[in-house]
């Protein structure tokens, strides 16, 4: 079967280097993670001050404000560590582990949203018309192609205007360009920038568009499953701020959203976007083209992005097992006291739920390395979360009990505490990158945002769901 997730080659099963599955394996593997106790502990003490921050709102107007929330204060604080030359407790060894593990709490993230999803499943079936068609929005990154061009990008700007940039869009473009392709420059580029400000930009875009823009919270649930299980989290946590009674309802939105996004999204770049990109290209490079236009690699090292040390064809043991049990465990005693000091819940109901999705994570990991289908893992966590929280279900009543008394704000906090310390390692790559990728890479989240928002407000109101 064609690896249509990792990057693989379409046609002749000849396969690059994974950007992400590899990390995980590797990096943690590096070092068992008991032995990093060090960056735990630092993790801890940022998700705990951060949970006690609490979140912040800076008004602007009558009508505008700004959420900020304890998961930015969190990447803040794990970078500035990073950065900060007097501290050697954590240097580029923990953001390696850091690294690994991101991958390895996205799948947490996903099976909460998942667990909302299957609990709201009525819901989602009536709305289903909106939820498909708001992948249109995706087509709203094509607006920084223009951009790209007016900036003296030549045909970087396929790669970086087609999609969102993430890992399916890259094995698309890398099979059909190349490795060493313009196009192939672009979308990593973007790809690195939208992994280092990705997250933290979305969850401002949002909490700025829900004050200004008068469109019904589903819409905005909806535009935040852009297929990237972080900026996805990270879009919804001001809505749910914002609409706590929703909180369910809006999560269950946002996560079958971002699954139709990863599984179909990929489609939509080969069959429309891309397409669309290199028409674009064409017509308007001869109008609005710099002849003499820069290339990434006059200001970015792509080279160390592509070939990726990291990477490993390792299979499933029981050591990797045991190394993912460890992590997955301290992960949820970080996500447990810092619920208890952002929310006051039960302890041991919380600590419980998170091993539940813990559980599910684990589960989730094994089947994409024994099932022989390149199937990610994310997947796999987002169908067993949905059906074992659909009503009627005998797991439904004990996972919804526990799971539901936690909080997504703290388990994307833990998260962005680890991943502010992993981007840390890659700071130096991202300064070389330019202001004006970095130009690109906003217009290229905002464009999704707002286009899929636009479309599901537009279908639910058409369809008299609002």
């Amino acid at each position: 079967m064609p690896n249509f997730f990792s990057g693989g080659d379409l046609i002749s099963n000849n396969k690059p280097q994974e950007t992400f599955r590899g990390k995980t394996d590797r990096a943690i593997k590096k070092r068992p993670p008991w032995k990093e106790y060090n960056l735990h502990i630092v993790c801890f003490v940022l998700v705990a001050i951060s949970m006690a921050i609490g979140v912040k709102e800076i008004r602007i107007t009558d009508t505008i404000s700004v959420l900020l929330l304890p998961l930015i204060y969190a990447l803040i604080m794990g970078l500035a560590l990073f950065l900060a030359k007097p501290i050697k407790f954590i240097g580029k060894k923990q953001s390696k582990v850091a690294e690994g593990a991101m991958v390895l709490f996205i799948g947490v993230l996903i099976a909460k949203l998942a667990i909302s999803s299957g609990q709201s499943i009525d819901i989602i079936f009536n709305v289903g018309p909106s939820l498909i068609l708001q992948l249109l929005g995706d087509l709203g990154t094509l607006i920084a192609l223009p951009v790209a061009l007016i900036l003296g990008f030549r045909r970087e700007v396929i790669g970086m205007a087609s999609s969102i940039c993430r890992e399916p869009n890259l094995g698309v473009i890398i099979d059909k360009y190349g490795f060493k392709s313009p196009e192939t420059r672009g979308v990593l580029a973007i790809f690195v920038i939208g992994s280092i400000i990705g997250t933290p930009f979305i969850s401002f875009l949002s909490s700025i568009c829900i004050s200004l823009i008068p469109y019904h919270p589903y819409a905005f649930a909806m535009a935040s499953g852009i297929g990237s299980a972080s900026m996805n989290a990270a879009a919804l946590v001001p809505l749910v701020h914002m609409y706590p009674a929703m909180a369910t309802q809006l999560e269950a939105f946002a996560g079958c959203s971002n699954i139709l996004s990863f599984c179909l999204g990929i489609y939509m770049c080969i069959f429309i976007s891309l397409p669309l990109a290199e028409k674009l290209y064409k017509w308007l490079s001869p109008i609005i083209g710099k002849g003499e236009g820069r290339t990434i690699d006059d200001e970015y090292a792509i080279e160390g992005v592509k070939d990726d040390k990291y990477a490993t064809s390792e299979d499933l043991s029981s050591g990797k097992i045991e190394r993912w049990v460890t992590f997955l465990v301290l992960f949820s005693i970080i996500g447990t006291v810092g619920n208890f000091i952002g929310y006051h819940t039960p302890l041991l109901d919380v600590f419980i739920g998170m091993l539940i999705i813990s559980i599910i994570t684990l589960i989730g990991m094994c089947l994409e390395r024994i099932i022989p289908w390149d199937i990610p893992s994310i997947i796999y966590i987002s169908l067993l979360g949905i059906f074992l929280a659909i009503p009627g279900v005998p797991t439904s009543d004990i996972i919804i009990t526990y799971v539901s008394q936690i909080e997504l704000t703290t388990i994307c906090t833990a998260f962005l505490a680890y991943v502010g310390i992993a981007i840390g390692n890659d700071w130096e790559e991202f300064k070389k990158i330019g202001w004006k990728g970095i130009i690109i890479a906003i217009i290229v989240i905002s464009g999704t945002y707002l286009g899929s928002a636009s479309i599901a407000n537009l279908v639910l109101f058409v369809t008299g769901m609002i």
